[in-house]
């Protein structure tokens, strides 16, 4: 499956049972509703989520489990945060037997890489597999910036295809343009700058609170890609306060507290990480609840009820 790297491509959550075990009933239903609201994409495994928490196998299973649920009505992305070159074409080569149709791939991890080896591991990496790439543009959480120049070497990689534009710079989207045109997709991976970016021409949207409000994140994509703008923003202001929940070091807890709160996920998480609690958790709590109570009407003739 060819990858059309544009539209809403929610990064979903990994969701738990008590007893720490992956809860396949709830991540299906999760991923039920995103198909449903029109994503693009799934993506599996990010990084600022739990994948560093699950094992090989666990990975594995996600995979191909969601392989089989999207049953090719979308691509199916796997995320690939590794520490060596090594591990990270052993995920590859893993994922693509599991069926995987695209990667969204970090700089090497804990050690911060100079430009030199930030390269060739992409590079040998990107080289090691037909699968297309989305390089993950993250130096705020994750310390290395791929820059312009890095990119343009990079370009020679057919198979990299994408970026998700995560430095909080929303020049850099018009830079990339400026410099290298369409050559690579350009998907906002900062959900309070999402609409900021698809206005400054990004493709797409990486996103988070999607996983618990998929309807209002298509929506807003798909207005302003037909010019309805006003309509579009009316929506995403009304969104920014949830949206805020995911930046901010305990978004899973925060995000995964809205799933529960609009029937799509429960809020176990894996330690060390814990659930909220007391007053903290009072406060998302009343985020929540306000968007929800405040949702809105969606256009009718965006098909996107379900």
């Amino acid at each position: 499956m060819s990858i059309q790297w544009k539209g809403v491509m929610p990064a979903v959550t990994t969701k738990f049972l008590a007893d720490d075990s992956l809860d396949m009933v709830n991540f299906e239903k999760n991923i039920r509703a995103q198909l449903a609201a029109g994503v693009s994409g799934i993506i599996l495994g990010g990084t600022l989520g739990e994948a560093s928490t699950l094992t090989v196998a666990e990975k594995d299973r996600l995979v191909s489990a969601t392989v089989e649920m999207v049953a090719d009505k979308v691509p199916v992305i796997m995320n690939i945060a590794a520490q060596s070159t090594r591990e990270a074409m052993e995920a590859v080569s893993r994922a693509e037997a599991l069926g995987a149709h695209g990667l969204m791939m970090l700089p090497p991890m804990r050690y911060k890489a100079d430009s030199r080896e930030t390269l060739a591991f992409f590079q040998k990496v990107a080289r090691s597999t037909q699968l297309p790439i989305m390089i993950y543009n993250n130096p705020v959480d994750y310390g290395i910036e791929v820059s312009l120049d890095m990119f343009e070497q990079l370009s020679v990689c057919e198979n990299i295809q994408a970026v998700k534009e995560s430095t909080r710079d929303l020049s850099n989207i018009s830079r990339m343009r400026n410099r290298f045109g369409e050559r690579f997709s350009l998907l906002c991976g900062v959900d309070t700058l999402a609409m900021e970016s698809l206005c400054m021409g990004a493709d797409g949207w990486v996103a988070g609170l999607v996983c618990a409000f998929p309807r209002e994140t298509v929506a807003i994509y798909k207005l302003v890609g037909a010019g309805r703008l006003q309509e579009a923003l009316a929506i995403y202001r009304w969104f920014l306060p949830l949206l805020e929940l995911d930046i901010h070091t305990k978004l899973v807890q925060n995000i995964k507290l809205a799933e529960l709160c609009t029937g799509l996920g429960t809020e176990h998480v894996r330690e060390p990480r814990l659930p909220l609690v007391g007053e903290e958790r009072e406060r998302v709590l009343n985020t929540i609840e306000q968007g929800i109570a405040s949702r809105p009407v969606l256009p009718a003739d965006l098909s996107l009820t379900f």
